[in-house]
């Protein structure tokens, strides 16, 4: 893997501007984590705008918790974070999303920083994610930065939940690697 050779910058989803990019990103995430984006459409095609709304109301209630990931002047990525819905001393990262010409450089490791400070602001050290096995690179990012396997979610089978505990001292050791 290469070393990262850009240094990313993270602001605030303008969705009246990049609704639709984040609609294509969210819907590329499925792809890879699923094989299809059918899921996120849903069957009656209604998933788009419920995520829209959702992510809506994510910006207004948690500022800072959806970013574009900007390289220069194009945007490159996406990350979605929230309070984990059964514990709020526990964060949640909803999305992770790199476009395909940026996987595989090492910015992921960007990514993850930029929720480790968000959470450690909001006094968690725990935090959580969902991913797909099949999504193999993104597992063995996840495995090869400390990520932990919990097992499979029980309202979706096909997927699991992985966790990464921070203390104080590993943000800080983590934020001079990056």
């Amino acid at each position: 893997m290469r070393s990262p050779s850009a240094l990313l910058e993270f602001r605030p989803i303008d969705l009246m501007l990049h609704h639709s990019l984040c609609v294509q990103f969210r819907a590329d995430a499925f792809v890879c984590s699923f094989g299809s984006a059918e899921r996120f459409y849903e069957p009656d095609g209604a998933g788009a705008v419920q995520y829209l709304r959702w992510l809506e109301q994510r910006i207004l209630t948690l500022p800072d918790s959806c970013l574009h990931v900007w390289s220069g002047e194009q945007i490159v990525g996406q990350i979605e974070l929230s309070r984990w819905k059964h514990d709020a001393s526990v964060g949640y990262v909803n999305l992770f999303y790199l476009i395909p010409a940026m996987r595989g450089r090492g910015l992921g490791v960007q990514l993850e920083q930029y929720a480790a400070d968000f959470f450690q602001r909001l006094g968690c050290q725990k935090v959580r994610l969902s991913a797909s096995p099949t999504n193999l690179s993104a597992i063995a990012f996840y495995q090869k930065h400390g990520w932990i396997d919990l097992g499979q979610r029980e309202d979706m089978p096909d997927t699991h939940y992985f966790e990464k505990v921070y203390s104080r001292d590993q943000v800080l050791g983590f934020r001079s690697q990056g």
